[in-house]
């Protein structure tokens, strides 16, 4: 059976999205799909947040037949790496290679996130060889040039590295528009991260106009932010 995870998910505790991790949630159910990773903006509240909610547990198993994994999407020196199955406090600034050794020693998966996108901070060829994650994310649904995606793949295949498939979405309404299915020994957090590493079958769908409007300008209108945490 194969299960489907949209592994590159904003809530508003990233300062340039809007929906709340209920509203996410609820969405990719909707979707069909079996879970995703919530993948802020160098902030883990994502984490505690669904916790302290019932939307998680620390035992990283489903909630009501849901899966909701803890992540991060780091600012590194060298451009976005995503966090995937932990949380990683600090680090923005730091080298992308020293960044993905903590994750790895956290237990987690480290996923350059949009490589190759010059304009929205993507990892580039050189840093991406010196890297060891065996995981790159080679569709990303809001991608700024769609050759960008094709430069990831052909990284990817020409260095033996898996794949996976995000939708980047910083809306509810976008959650699940790309994703990876996956054939889990364990249907968990730690199952999934096993998963990753072994590749998974791609949903490669791009954001319709109207969802890339409102990735694109969510930092021009962050009052529909409704993040409680976060004071006017």
């Amino acid at each position: 059976m194969l299960y489907r995870f949209d592994l590159h998910v904003h809530s508003f505790f990233s300062g340039d999205a809007a929906s709340s991790p209920e509203q996410l949630v609820a969405a990719a159910r909707r979707k069909g799909l079996s879970g995703i990773a919530i993948t802020d903006h160098n902030s883990c509240e994502s984490a505690a947040y669904c916790l302290e909610h019932g939307l998680a547990n620390e035992a990283g198993t489903p909630v009501g037949g849901f899966l909701v994994v803890p992540g991060v999407e780091v600012s590194t020196a060298d451009g976005h790496l995503l966090c995937i199955g932990t949380t990683l406090p600090g680090m923005i600034g730091a080298p992308a290679i020293e960044v993905e050794k903590a994750i790895h020693e956290r237990g987690g998966v480290a996923i350059p996130a949009h490589p190759y996108d010059r304009w929205r901070a993507g990892i580039r060829e050189e840093v991406l060889k010196q890297m060891q994650t065996p995981v790159l994310e080679v569709f990303n649904a809001a991608v700024t040039s769609r050759s960008f995606n094709a430069q990831a793949k052909a990284f990817a295949e020409a260095h033996g590295r898996k794949m996976t498939a995000g939708s980047d979405a910083h809306h509810a309404s976008a959650v699940g528009t790309a994703g990876t299915a996956y054939d889990l020994d364990e249907f968990s957090v730690a199952g999934l991260l096993r998963a990753i590493v072994r590749g998974g079958e791609l949903n490669e769908t791009y954001l319709t106009r109207y969802e890339g409007f409102k990735k694109h300008f969510g930092n021009w209108f962050r009052v529909f932010n409704r993040n409680p945490r976060r004071p006017r």
